[in-house]
């Protein structure tokens, strides 16, 4: 397979080890706190699907920041299915045909440890991974799924790659073509399983009888924008974290609040110190930077329905040829262990990978 180049920048971006460490410290505060036995009970209308117990976490989720000038590092968004790692990985390793040795063996390792709380036995290995998407040959990173379904091959496990649509239900499992499927790697965006094109992979995670990861439970605790509002409440932390580590969390937390929290003509006003996200959404869709928001956007929103965010600068990169471009930065995790670090500069609103020498790019630590 020839490497994706669309969504690789030639440039790097600059991190300062205290500000990785600051990112690394808050992925370990918030996996000890979704591993709380009281923490699901803080939060509010929990879809059912997120309300079902499992033994097991999320692969491959993502946690994005930006740096303030200070180098203090700001959480922007939690992400269960996160995706660019394919990118993220020929940024530092240009000439490669898949992923790179080192995170293949973590990449492989963390798909199969999930598999195995799922079971609860240390020995069990599944035989057929299907890697599901809604009409994944025509997605962008359609060309990543291939290089993981690869990844499963090399390693003895049968993997396919298809529409939720071809899945079968028989008896409590999932079937494809007749051969029982034992684990879905979910890069659907229907984070909850509510579509109609879900339903039947919402039965199985229902009824607990297929391994499904990234799944509703860890995108409930994790990943819901909402939660970024629920964790800035302080309290909550202080009751079910120890003291050192909530004050760390809180201060790697942005001021995020609901819309319907503050009056409209106020905040109006105030628009150019807050981002505004949809609660449901994801890679930046519908989201509006306070300072180029219009009025009738702005009244617009769903107050219930609305995240506001403050606004943290992205720090910049630089070209050779001095072009400026903003920069976040993205941990790819399991649990609280760090696969990769990477970064993506872009040029606009929002963080995108349209920007001409923009996408992941390498990243130097200093």
């Amino acid at each position: 397979m020839k490497p994706l180049r669309h969504g690789i920048s030639p440039f790097s971006a600059t991190l300062s080890r205290s500000a990785l460490k600051q990112m690394i410290y808050l992925v370990h505060d918030l996996q000890l706190l979704s591993e709380h036995p009281n923490y699901p009970s803080t939060l509010k209308n929990l879809p059912p699907s997120a309300q079902i117990n499992n033994s097991h976490f999320s692969v491959l989720m993502g946690y994005d920041f930006h740096i303030t000038e200070d180098k203090q590092a700001k959480l922007i968004e939690v992400n269960t299915n996160a995706g660019g790692l394919w990118f993220a990985d020929q940024s530092n390793h240009s000439s490669i045909q898949q992923f790179s040795t080192k995170l293949a063996t973590r990449l492989l390792t963390t798909f199969l440890d999930d598999y195995r709380l799922f079971h609860q036995n240390e020995t069990a290995k599944p035989k057929l991974i299907a890697i599901i998407d809604q009409d994944p040959e025509n997605q962008f990173l359609y060309p990543e799924m291939q290089l993981f379904a690869q990844l499963f091959q090399q390693a003895g496990i049968k993997c396919i790659i298809i529409d939720p649509s071809e899945i079968v239900e028989k008896d409590s499992r999932l079937y494809v073509n007749n051969q029982l499927v034992d684990l879905i790697y979910n890069r659907h965006c229907d984070f909850y399983f509510t579509s109609p094109e879900m339903s039947t992979v919402y039965n199985a995670w229902q009824n607990q009888s297929t391994c499904i990861t990234p799944n509703p439970r860890i995108y409930g605790l994790l990943a819901d924008k909402q939660r970024m509002a629920n964790w800035y409440k302080k309290e909550t932390l202080d009751k079910l974290l120890p003291q050192k580590v909530a004050q760390r969390l809180h201060k790697t937390l942005p001021k995020t609040y609901l819309l319907s929290d503050f009056q409209p003509d106020a905040l109006w006003k105030q628009r150019k110190q807050w981002v505004f996200k949809p609660l449901n959404s994801y890679a930046s869709r519908g989201v509006y930077v306070g300072a180029k928001l219009t009025k009738n956007k702005f009244n617009s929103f769903n107050a219930q329905k609305t995240l506001i965010q403050e606004y943290i600068k992205p720090s910049p990169t630089l070209s050779p040829d001095a072009e400026k471009f903003k920069t976040d930065f993205r941990l790819f995790t399991y649990r609280n262990q760090i696969l990769a670090l990477s970064a993506r500069i872009y040029q606009g609103q929002v963080t995108n990978l349209r920007t001409p020498n923009g996408g992941f790019s390498r990243v130097n630590l200093i």
